[in-house]
């Protein structure tokens, strides 16, 4: 009798197991997407940061704010600073030679770009060492060129000014040090000067830097609505969008990396691959959020984690957002919070002008990483102010309402039933329903015959204990 019990345990795992995959293979066409839950951003009061600041670029005004002067520490988004400074002194094309003294602050932990001293990269590799991975060492690379150029476009006893007003003098005078020192041993310190002449330039109140890349030092230090002004001022160049955008970047061979794609590096920036969080608030109300164009992150431990970004509303405002100070303990909420304090000033910048001048969606206008002749071929939100196209006109054009029509109230029609899905895999995968079907038959015709099998072994087993003679011939 164990082994009648064993056999029929065996034989019913084996159809139960059938059944389940074949449960499986014909259910997977018909079973629900797979996708990303929508997710709703925490309300503002729930969001742990020193401070925030969303400025309207357009309307030159504040939207929403908390302790928007409260002085902080910027860490790497001090970069955006130095990538525009850069991006204003440097030609793209021009090639720069790693210095000794370019790494010599460079600590063990710091974000690198991964070049060497003695290799020669381009700027616009730089730029992208400098913004992607956060690299400091791109960033002293890129500060020391400035200073070169200085020196070189705008001398101190010539007559040509540069972007920030002065010349090399301006240098001079502030280091209290001749050119040639300034070029052999000062030219982080100069560089830093440049950045503070900017900063005051822009209005900028609270601000004071004293390096390049933002590792920690008491004396370098912003504030959220001052960083506002800042990135507000480097989205003016397409090129500075251009590297905002980019996702990820692939390096090109040096002298000291003998293969193309030597590194390929990822933006810092999450909300960058997930606009769409800050698409509503978190009473799930439409934000009017239309792109997130990029931005920078920072993180050190006195600074904590924060995020600065240009974004774009669906009435075409331009919108700047800095979250300073979130603390180590928040750190993995980091991207949601940005999401919320963009989601909300961008709701409160629609109440002020409720006209739509973009549609569509966040998920409408992305830049990718790729060749000129890989781009999409039009994406207006990279750049406001492109001329829309002619697809883009009609979408935001009111579909006209027909006049009334006097007719007869219609005699309802029957609701027109959808097909069941398994008639929808049927027709969609036969032969997949064909090998479904023979599996099914095979486990009807296995458990027949083993509902037989199992009678006549019950009939042979009473007979044996009603004592009769004759003995089962066949093998269990």
């Amino acid at each position: 009798m164990r082994s009648i019990k064993d056999t029929v345990r065996s034989l019913t795992s084996v159809i139960l197991v059938t059944a389940g995959i074949l449960g499986n293979i014909c259910t997977a066409s018909v079973s629900a997407d797979i996708e990303q839950p929508p997710l709703r951003v925490p309300p503002l009061e729930n969001v742990h940061s020193a401070s925030y600041c969303v400025y309207d670029k357009t309307a030159d005004e504040i939207i929403i704010s908390v302790e928007p002067d409260k002085k902080i520490f910027p860490a790497s988004q001090t970069k955006i600073m130095t990538c525009q400074l850069a991006l204003d002194y440097l030609d793209l094309a021009d090639y720069l030679t790693v210095s000794k003294n370019a790494m010599r602050d460079i600590t063990s932990d710091s974000s690198v770009m991964g070049i060497q001293e003695g290799e020669v990269v381009q700027v616009s590799e730089l730029l992208y060492g400098l913004m992607l991975p956060s690299g400091n060492d791109a960033a002293n690379v890129l500060a020391e060129g400035v200073v070169d150029a200085m020196f070189e476009k705008y001398p101190a006893n010539g007559t040509e000014k540069g972007p920030d007003g002065v010349n090399a003098s301006y240098l001079v005078e502030q280091l209290g040090k001749s050119e040639q020192d300034i070029k052999d041993k000062y030219k982080l310190t100069a560089f830093a000067s440049l950045m503070n002449l900017r900063a005051k330039n822009l209005g900028c109140k609270n601000t004071h830097f004293v390096n390049a890349h933002g590792l920690h030092d008491d004396e370098h230090y912003t504030s959220a609505s001052d960083l506002t002004l800042i990135i507000g001022k480097a989205y003016e160049k397409k090129d500075f969008k251009i590297l905002i955008s980019t996702t990820s970047h692939i390096f090109k061979a040096t002298n000291r990396h003998s293969n193309d794609a030597w590194s390929y590096v990822k933006n810092t920036d999450y909300l960058l691959f997930d606009p769409w969080l800050a698409a509503q608030t978190g009473e799930g109300i439409d934000s009017h959020l239309i792109a997130i164009i990029g931005g920078k992150t920072g993180t050190t431990s006195k600074a904590g984690k924060g995020l600065t970004l240009a974004t774009v509303n669906e009435n075409g405002h331009e919108l700047m957002v800095s979250i300073c100070g979130i603390p180590a303990d928040y750190q993995y909420f980091t991207t949601m919070y940005a999401a919320s304090v963009t989601a909300y000033g961008h709701l409160a910048c629609w109440k002020k002008d409720s006209v739509t001048k973009y549609p569509g969606t966040t998920g409408d206008y992305r830049y990718v990483n790729a060749p000129a002749a890989q781009q999409p071929a039009h994406d207006s939100l990279i750049f406001p102010g492109d001329k829309l196209s002619e697809e883009e006109i009609k979408a935001m054009e009111p579909t006209p309402t027909p006049a009334p029509v006097a007719t007869l109230t219609p005699i309802p029609s029957p609701v027109e039933n959808k097909p069941h899905p398994i008639r929808i895999f049927v027709k969609e995968q036969p032969v997949v329903t064909g090998v479904c079907l023979a599996i099914f038959v095979a486990i009807v015709a296995i458990n027949v015959a083993l509902i037989v099998r199992v009678r006549k072994l019950k009939r042979a087993a009473n007979g044996r204990g009603k004592g009769k003679i004759r003995k089962p011939t066949g093998i269990i």
